[in-house]
């Protein structure tokens, strides 16, 4: 076996034995066609084997995937038994849980997470406040923070979990009666949703070379859910994160081969109390369900 060998890529393994191809694999695992691919490809490189012939009609199960077929639900079985033991000990976990995030955060991400988090932590209570204050956490008024800033403050530990994806969109009514911007340099004839004292957004225009003063936003607010409600209001066009358009299909990205900087996303807990078994439950949990999501 070799040593780098990615136990997870087992269901892939499996899902696509029993369904025959990347598409049912896909839907039965609630991934992507692509992914199915891909992890399905580098198991066949870890174990230097063919596992399946992609045809036209599918996939079609090699001598040695059968082979090795009894061997994998072996050990889906083990790991199921070892999931089952983890859920066991995770009930005698109890508590409340203060998590702080960002506005769109708390409002958009996380209570889908937390729906799910309540089935399989069903002992813990969480107590949410949408705040970009790093300060919670150094006055102890939270027990962990999602942040898209890494706090520096020697007293905490972050973890950077993954990065959201930027845009610039508009709602479909406005877009119909003011046109769709064709370069950068159309924006500045459009009605600009941004900040107001933080200076992301000019920032990052900067990068890409161009001068923003505050003058060029009609409307102005560092509440980043005033500036989401206005886009889908119809108002203009502002920077979102593609994770605040997912359930949005009257909002259409413009400009979507401009390159716009990730805003990275960590998760930060006070250096003291990470070793507390019911925060560091939930904490774990919010790594792996915000990573996916985002």
């Amino acid at each position: 076996m070799p040593q780098n060998f990615d136990w997870r890529l087992i269901r892939c393994f499996l899902a696509a034995l029993e369904h025959g191809s990347l598409l049912g694999a896909a839907r039965a695992l609630k991934s992507s066609q692509p992914t199915m691919g891909r992890h399905l490809a580098e198991l066949e490189q870890q174990l230097g084997v063919l596992l399946f012939e992609r045809t036209g009609r599918g996939l079609k199960p090699t001598a040695m995937a059968l082979q090795l077929a009894d061997s994998a639900r072996a050990m889906e079985a083990h790991a199921l038994q070892l999931t089952r033991q983890l859920s066991s000990a995770q009930a005698n976990i109890s508590g409340s849980v203060r998590i702080s995030a960002s506005q769109p955060v708390a409002c958009l991400l996380l209570p889908q997470v937390l729906t799910q988090m309540r089935q399989d932590l069903p002992q813990i209570q969480v107590e949410l406040v949408a705040s970009n204050a790093v300060s919670n956490l150094l006055r102890r008024e939270a027990d962990i923070a999602v942040r898209m800033l890494r706090p520096t403050q020697a007293t905490l530990v972050a973890k950077k979990i993954g990065e959201v994806q930027m845009g610039i969109f508009g709602h479909r009514n406005y877009l119909a009666q003011r046109g769709t911007p064709r370069r950068v340099e159309d924006l500045f004839t459009h009605e600009l949703v941004g900040n107001d004292t933080v200076d992301t957004i000019t920032r990052a225009a900067r990068a890409l070379g161009h001068e923003l003063g505050k003058e060029a936003f009609s409307l102005r607010s560092d509440d980043l859910m005033v500036q989401w409600h206005a886009v889908r209001s119809g108002f203009g066009l502002g920077f979102l994160g593609l994770y605040q358009v997912q359930s949005e299909p009257e909002l259409l990205r413009v400009l979507p081969g401009l390159k716009i900087a990730p805003l990275p996303m960590w998760l930060a807990v006070h250096r003291e109390i990470r070793t507390s078994q019911r925060i560091r439950a939930v904490y774990d949990y919010l790594a792996r369900a915000l990573a996916e999501l985002i």
